[in-house]
């Protein structure tokens, strides 16, 4: 009986903080239309232009222009940048490719995806994807792991004809988040999100002037702010593994106790 009632709230509590932990990735959030989507690009990464993920940013361009625009990417997230490319009605072979730089400006390499992409002559349009990895909290100096913070997305031709060059074209790009979990966490966290000019406008400590508004050139961050991935799912598995070690010690307690101390026997006449 009492076995019975010490595994009954094993299982009880494992289905309570399993329920909410187990639930697959979620994509971030669309909101709906994209009235207020950008409808054009920047030319480097000072000019890059703000975009949110789930929106469908848009820009006309000529080819051989170099587009370029920027995110913002948190702790846990594996974001997926998609491009697509509207060609003329005539045209020659040409290649086109998609390229993600982090906040530091260090070119980030692509999980899958096919970043580079050639348009056969006189296609209709090219589509280029890529797949980062997932965003650390935290990592050595010297690695090249994502982090949280501003993410730049570069769209060029890397080969066509020279007559091309100059042609008109439309292109639309759109970043999404996979939520990865408590798998990728890691025991650390940035002091401050690798957004461009963030360490400067820290220098003020909240003072309101001009100086201080204008040092951070982006001014996008995710929804809710950034968590610097200080809190996961692995902290529900950690504690069910907790309450699970305790009851298991208790159980093996009431198996091993037996019915007490023995009573006395009375010595012998």
């Amino acid at each position: 009986m009492r076995m019975t009632t010490v595994w009954g709230a094993a299982l009880l509590v494992l289905g309570l903080a399993a329920g909410p932990a187990a639930a697959g990735p979620t994509p971030s959030a669309s909101p709906s239309g994209d009235a207020s989507a950008p409808t054009s690009a920047g030319t480097s990464f000072r000019t890059a232009t703000e975009i949110e993920q789930g929106r469908t940013a848009t820009a006309s361009a000529s080819t051989g222009d170099y587009l370029y625009w920027s995110f913002a990417a948190d702790a846990l997230e594996r974001p997926t940048v998609k491009a697509t490319v509207k060609l003329p009605a005539s045209h020659a072979a040409q290649t086109w490719q998609v390229d993600v730089y982090d906040g530091l400006r260090r070119r980030q390499a692509c999980q899958y995806g096919a970043q580079t992409r050639t348009a056969a002559q006189g296609a209709a349009e090219v589509e280029v994807e890529c797949v980062l990895r997932t965003v650390r909290a935290w990592s050595e100096p010297w690695a090249d792991d994502p982090l949280p913070g501003t993410y730049y997305v570069r769209l060029t031709t890397v080969r066509l004809q020279t007559a091309d060059l100059g042609q008109p074209v439309d292109a639309t790009v759109r970043v999404e988040s996979e939520d990865v979990g408590g798998s990728a966490a890691v025991d650390g966290w940035l002091a401050e999100p690798l957004v461009p000019g963030v360490a400067a406008a820290s220098q003020h400590n909240g003072q309101d002037d001009d100086s201080a508004k204008t040092a951070v050139l982006s001014g996008i961050e995710p929804d809710g702010g950034w968590s610097s991935g200080w809190w996961s799912d692995r902290w529900v598995w950690t504690g069910i593994g907790a309450v699970l070690a305790a009851l298991a010690g208790i159980g093996g307690y009431v198996l091993t106790r037996g019915a007490g101390r023995p009573g006395r026997v009375p010595p012998e006449a």
